[in-house]
């Protein structure tokens, strides 16, 4: 058969309006209660009573609490406390929901106003599935190739979950899809290359595969489960998120048709879009454990990063190639005196990299042509569409008719299009052309579905056959690849900058290269002098006391290459502040070679500003040399401490302490290095200078003015801070310090952020009562929050310690409000999980509420 996609149009869409999302049953193999933020349970399966022994009807209406175990509520709360997104799911398994031994797997989800639970008896296998999926993605990382991955990924996930048949399914642009690959049992039917149309996977069932990364069908001819709810008004419960979600009954037909007992699938996400799936097929009823699907989900995500990384492998050559063959154009093109008169050398290299059949140029409204392509009326005919579709962007299609009808006529000459726009006004185009490749594609059965009058209304019915079935498709080209649509792109940035501007660039480089250099000769002329009188300054200071012309050269000497050493140490990173550390480092290894692990550096580094840099550079050297010369490392014993420590405002306060060296003494005159070490700091900077000469060693204290400092990069919450506007401070309350203590980082983190906007300045969070209690003992808080289960302690030792200092404290609990501890604290606020940030506000709340008898 003939198929001429130059005229085709689609027929029905009542599949896409199927609401498959709110089906009001459940699959047998498990059951559901979903409750209010109240905690009591609005809906639940009428299988409740056959899964969990406890019917749906004594269920709606209570509260889950008097239901289900303590230590179940509480681990379902403190899940639940992690459910950020709408579209996340949790999972518990193995707990024992009424601690009679029967052990269960849960999901947990949210949906709307209610959590909702999904419970399934514990999978008997023991084993930790997850731990699989490593060694499946190393074995299928073997393999270098789309085909390659897909295969061994097919074969993996068939391994793990026992199905009949695994496909690697892919979508199409127009949401058709083909088997690209496939592992399948001996002496069943494959469906490798066949391609299945749109309308098999509607519009809404693409979305929730985005959303709901797995699905199963347990078995097709399950009955399935009703929902239950007290209110028969009750908006039907969303199940988009929903692991027992009950099947189409389209679907249904569907894959009994097929000869499937049971299906899985597992969507393929590539950058946020639905690439394909894992589409799984059992011959008969086949129910997978929580714990091996959810292996399965992690497989599929994992494989869908293996894939991204593969494609953009392959797109990175591809771009590499264009690359490359950009800088090969581009001294041609900048010769040029106009883009016309470079449009066959664009073209021949154009095709290495976007093969194509023909292209014309449409320049200053003039038509240039190369090779296959409409005629000059057919194109100006077709402008319109090139003015609407690729205004800033390219614009590609396989098939030109499908957007401009008239281009039918000439599809066998140029069938699809690639646009490249290269200016506003007026527009210029380079259009490159492909040919009309008629092509025969297998489809599972005829595409064309029956059009069906039942009870739903029209509706296309699922095939009956799904034998092989081919047709031969007119009217397209080859696709333009990603690959060539980047090439494209970056062409014609290329083109537009490189040509319509290139002289208007250079000009303006001119100028600016003009002004760089005199800038330049002026800064290097400003250095040279400032060098030039320091270096003078340096000679005839070092010339007092020096016993003779070896004296004088050697202290000369040391000292400008103290001074060469910072300025190379601040030059270079381009004049950026320099390490305090690394200047100390320097000077050790220069002077202090052999005694360096006798200098002991502590507290945090601190970054110089170059304008301060070279002073505090001459003040350590000269405390440095004459320690070497005269002081702790004159000798074999003695040593150097230094300690760096940052004052509230700023300031960095710079501690030398000499011990265990000969005895010292203040020499008997001031020399140029006395007068350096004293003076530098307080004269040229501002600073402050304490020096004593004691008999143990020398000490000196300094004061580095918090303007010659750039702070550490790790530090740049007091920076923050103190950029917030007094107004801004005074809008928030203020709660001092907090202390959280919660075992559960996920839950600890989501509570510091709720501290944090309810105006906390400071918080701690720790995860024990040990570690808190420590905390209270040394530092002070104003306000605290805790959990009262700790794993295998609780919080009473904390609440008792806070209770005799006079600090506010809340609970949090996941067992609500019924623990034995609240008796012993009465009064005390209790936030139940999962909670919210009002729930913690109307707390605080509370703590202000004068107290009652």
């Amino acid at each position: 058969m003939t198929v001429d996609r130059r005229h085709e149009q689609v027929d029905l869409t009542n599949c896409d309006r199927e609401p498959i999302h709110i089906p009001g049953r459940v699959q047998s193999f498990g059951c559901l209660i979903a409750v209010g933020r109240q905690w009591m349970v609005r809906y639940a399966s009428e299988n409740c009573e056959e899964m969990l022994g406890v019917s749906a009807e004594a269920m709606i209406g209570n509260p889950v609490t008097e239901l289900l175990s303590d230590s179940a509520v509480h681990d379902i709360r403190s899940r639940l406390q992690s459910l950020s997104l709408s579209d996340m799911v949790e999972r518990l398994f193995g707990i024992d929901l009424f601690e009679d031994g029967r052990l269960f797997d849960a999901a947990l989800h949210l949906s709307g106003d209610h959590f909702v639970m999904e419970f399934e008896p514990a999978g008997a296998e023991g084993r930790d599935f997850q731990s699989y999926v490593r060694p499946m993605i190393a074995r299928v990382r073997t393999h270098d190739d789309l085909e390659g991955i897909c295969n061994e990924g097919a074969r993996q996930l068939r391994a793990l979950t026992g199905f009949d048949r695994v496909m690697v399914y892919r979508f199409g642009e127009d949401g058709s899809g083909q088997v690209f690959a496939e592992s399948v049992k001996s002496n069943m039917d494959g469906f490798l290359s066949l391609r299945f149309p749109a309308s098999d996977i509607p519009k809404q069932a693409r979305e929730l595969y985005q959303r709901n990364l797995l699905r199963i069908i347990a078995d097709v001819d399950d009955p399935t489960v009703a929902i239950r709810t007290q209110d028969s008004e009750n908006e039907p419960l969303d199940l988009s998120m929903s692991t027992l979600r009950a099947v189409s009954p389209i679907h249904v037909e569907y894959l009994q048709n097929m000869g499937v007992g049971a299906s899985m699938s597992v969507s393929i996400m590539k950058r946020g879009k639905l690439w394909g799936l894992f589409a799984c097929h059992h011959s008969t009823a086949h129910v997978l454990s929580y714990s091996v699907r959810t292996a399965a989900e992690l497989f599929g995500e994992l494989f869908a990063f293996v894939l991204d990384q593969l494609e953009a492998d392959l797109l990175r050559d591809e771009m590499i190639r264009a690359d490359a063959m950009r800088d090969k154009l581009m001294p041609r093109l900048a010769d040029g005196d106009d883009l016309a008169s470079q449009f066959d050398t664009i073209i021949e290299n154009m095709a290495d990299i976007v093969p194509h059949d023909g292209a014309v140029g449409w320049i200053n409204k003039r038509f240039h042509a190369r090779g296959a392509t409409p005629s000059e009326d057919q194109f100006r005919e077709l402008l319109p569409l090139l003015e609407e579709k690729s205004q800033m962007r390219v614009y590609a299609t396989k098939s030109i008719a499908a957007e401009h009808e008239p281009a039918a006529d000439y599809a066998a000459e140029a069938a699809g299009l690639l646009s490249i726009p290269l200016s506003r006004t007026p527009r210029d185009f380079v259009v490159l052309f492909r040919k009309e490749v008629a092509k025969q594609v297998s489809w599972a059965g005829n595409p064309k579905k029956a059009v069906e009058n039942s009870r739903f209304g029209d509706r296309l019915t699922p095939r009956k056959s799904f034998e092989a079935w081919t047709e031969e498709v007119r009217g397209e080209s080859i696709s333009w690849s990603d690959a060539q649509l980047r090439a494209a792109e970056a062409f014609r940035t290329t083109l537009v900058e490189l040509i319509l501007r290139i002289a208007d660039q250079n000009a303006q480089e001119r100028a600016r290269s003009s002004e760089k250099q005199e800038l330049l000769i002026a800064e290097l002329n400003h250095r040279v002098r400032n060098i030039l009188n320091l270096i003078r300054g340096l000679v005839q200071q070092s010339n007092t006391g020096s016993g003779s012309v070896e004296d004088f050269a050697e202290v000369v000497g040391s000292r400008i290459h103290a001074l060469a050493r910072a300025h190379d140490q601040i030059t270079r990173e381009h004049w950026a502040p320099a390490s305090l550390k690394e200047l100390i480092r320097n000077e050790c290894q220069a002077y202090a070679e052999n005694s360096v692990d006798r200098v002991k550096v502590s507290g945090p580094d601190a970054y110089l500003k170059p304008e301060a840099f070279t002073a505090i550079a001459l003040v350590i050297h000269e405390l440095l040399t004459n320690c070497v010369k005269y002081g702790a490392l004159s000798d074999s014993s003695g040593t150097i401490a230094i300690d760096i420590a940052e004052r509230e405002d700023h300031s960095l306060d710079l501690h030398w302490r000499e011990s265990g060296g000969p005895v010292v003494k203040a020499p008997s005159r001031r020399g140029f290095g006395s007068t350096i070490i004293e003076r530098s700091i307080p004269y040229e900077l501002g600073g402050e200078a304490d020096i004593r000469f004691e008999l143990t060693g020398l000490r000196a204290d300094y004061v580095l003015p918090a303007n010659c400092i750039q702070r550490i990069e790790d530090q740049p919450a007091a920076e923050d801070e103190q950029s917030v506007p007094e107004a801004t401070k005074k809008e928030t309350r203020d709660l001092g310090r907090a202390l959280i203590v919660e075992d559960n980082l996920i839950i600890a983190l989501d509570a510091e952020e709720m501290l944090k906007a309810l105006g906390a300045r400071e918080i701690d969070v720790v995860g024990g009562v040990g570690e808190a209690l420590r905390r209270l003992n040394n530092d002070d808080f104003d306000i605290a929050l805790l959990d009262i289960n700790l794993g295998n302690e609780n919080s009473a030792p904390v609440a008792q310690r806070l209770t005799e200092i006079g600090k506010p404290f809340i609970f949090t609990t996941g067992y609500g409000e019924n623990s034995a501890i609240l008796e012993r604290f009465p009064g005390t606020p209790v936030v139940a999980k999962p909670y919210r940030r009002e729930d913690v506000e109307r707390a605080l709340a509370k703590l202000d509420e004068p107290a009652t008898d």
